[in-house]
């Protein structure tokens, strides 16, 4: 019955049917009945079980020949030519099921094909954005270079500021480089957390000490909370990594921080976690930014990230960082008032 039309299912079942009534009526001639009424109920139940047989027969092979196709095409399932499977319940609305299925499958390939637009999209958008950070430092090489090469090398006013330019450059795209690489290991789950008791506010005075020189010459204050600053925190984490954290925050505070501003650091006892805010008091972030601010590349400003030296990776990294120790970090700013950045560590036990 393979590659049957309904019609011809229908023929073949007409066919079975008459032929078996046809037999039926025949033998019957030469088997009399005295009551008729019991002639006529035998004549039913006899053409009743024949049809429901040849019925039951037909659609079982038939349906569950097209059915597994069909199965076979949204599940990928690999069936045997004589195969058993329990595809087909006929005591049950067996064409509604597979409807349902095949627009669950549908709805699920639709997906999977946005899912796969928006991968291709963020893509070319990433490919896009590298080569752009990327192109400003090597024509800021290829133009040193070229001046050097076309006299300049000889004057002795210009030869070593210029090569100091270019070694600037190069610092910036080893910097745009290893953040790349960093970040690409991380969500590859390629870098592990070396998780262990730490003292927060030891690390997070480590992380102002290696950027006083940088907020002094910012003309910005450096504070931790004062309620904090001689008594030990103790979380659960990595002390490199959330190292990492603090200075990509403060470090992004004095970059858009106000002269004569300050860049406080909180910490809060939440129960289990402790919650960390470091706050400043500069230029702030509009609303609409704020949603992608932890994106790759993403800047509000690119003029000024551009003079600030930064990759437009350090956010991204910050939130995979936390994201890895299963802990969630938050932003909240207004323009000319200032930003906060707030993340949760969970507490160590008693220490």
């Amino acid at each position: 019955m393979k590659n049957i039309t309904p019609k011809q299912l229908a023929v073949r079942i007409a066919f079975a049917v008459a032929a078996s009534i046809a037999a039926l009526v025949m033998v019957w001639q030469f088997i009399p009945f005295q009551n008729s009424v019991l002639k006529i109920i035998s004549v039913f139940i006899v053409s009743f079980a024949a049809s429901y047989y040849f019925f039951l027969l037909a659609l079982e092979k038939f349906i569950y020949r097209k059915i597994k196709l069909i199965y076979k095409t949204i599940h990928n399932l690999k069936l045997r030519k004589n195969e058993k499977t329990n595809l087909i319940d006929l005591d049950k609305d067996i064409l509604n099921e597979v409807r349902q299925d095949v627009l669950e499958w549908d709805k699920k390939n639709k997906e999977e094909i946005e899912r796969l637009k928006d991968m291709e999209d963020y893509r070319r958008q990433f490919v896009g954005n590298v080569a752009h950070e990327l192109k400003t430092p090597i024509f800021s090489i290829q133009g040193y270079l070229l001046t050097l090469l076309e006299g300049g090398l000889e004057d002795p006013e210009i030869n070593r500021k210029f090569l100091e330019k270019a070694e600037k450059s190069v610092e910036r795209m080893i910097h745009l480089i290893q953040d790349l690489d960093e970040i690409t290991q991380i969500e590859a789950g390629k870098i592990t957390m070396n998780i262990k008791p730490i003292n927060i506010v030891d690390l997070a005075k480590d992380a102002v000490q290696q950027l006083e020189h940088y907020a002094k010459k910012k003309k910005i204050k450096l504070i931790i909370d004062e309620k904090e600053i001689n008594k030990p925190i103790w979380v659960e984490g990595d002390y490199d990594r959330l190292m990492q954290v603090f200075i990509n925050l403060i470090d992004n505070s004095l970059n858009y921080g106000k002269e004569g501003g300050t860049t406080k650091i909180k910490f809060y006892d939440m129960d289990e976690n402790i919650l960390v805010e470091i706050s400043d008091n500069g230029i702030g972030i509009e609303k609409e930014h704020l949603p992608h601010i932890f994106e790759r590349f993403y800047r509000t400003d690119k003029s000024r990230a551009r003079k600030s030296g930064g990759t437009g990776l350090g956010l991204a990294i910050v939130k995979h960082i936390i994201e890895a120790h299963n802990q969630t970090i938050n932003v909240r700013s207004s323009p000319d008032v200032g930003t906060t950045f707030s993340f949760t560590l969970k507490k160590a036990k008693k220490h």
